[in-house]
């Protein structure tokens, strides 16, 4: 039994890590998320890695562990880490980064589902129908999450432009 979740968790704890840390903002919160929810798997390993699909069942526990965590910041401070896999750097990094955080901002920003909606889409490149197995719901829930997000973040952006140039005009 170990030697089976020993190999899965070498070969993808790092993808689970990144899930995880896109999923909450946090790396240090990524990392409780998934050695929580690795320990538990590894108790019942044998009957998770019978499963067809073994990744799909810890990443859809992840997701569910970090809509049920209560836990919350003991501050006010957020700290912002650096993703794991970064993209090359552009001729502006300090544009790049702000770009980044302020991605981060808006993503912290929305109810978790809609933000797990969200990260499954883009990030995992789930179809509706996919995560709505994830999350145990129907694909127009699914759809209605993603619109919303969708449009909360659009509004965000807007509202951030249209006190930008106002800010530019004084």
């Amino acid at each position: 039994m170990s030697r089976g979740f020993d190999a899965f968790v070498v070969a993808r704890g790092h993808a689970l890590l990144r899930f995880a840390h896109v999923l909450c903002g946090d790396s240090h919160l990524a990392e409780d998320l998934v050695q929580e929810v690795l320990a538990r798997a590894h108790r019942r390993w044998d009957r998770i890695e019978a499963m067809t699909l073994p990744e799909a069942y810890v990443r859809k526990a992840v997701v569910r562990e970090f809509l049920s965590w209560r836990r919350r910041r003991s501050s006010t401070e957020r700290t912002m880490a650096e993703l794991p896999d970064r993209p090359p750097l552009t001729a502006d990094p300090a544009h790049e980064l702000a770009a980044r955080d302020e991605m981060w901002t808006l993503l912290a920003g929305l109810p978790r589902a809609q933000r797990v909606v969200l990260v499954l889409r883009f990030y995992a490149d789930m179809t509706d129908e996919e995560i709505a197995v994830t999350l145990d719901c129907a694909p127009s829930t699914v759809r209605a999450h993603a619109s919303r997000a969708l449009g909360r973040l659009r509004a965000a952006l807007a509202d951030r432009a249209g006190s930008g140039s106002r800010a530019g005009a004084q």
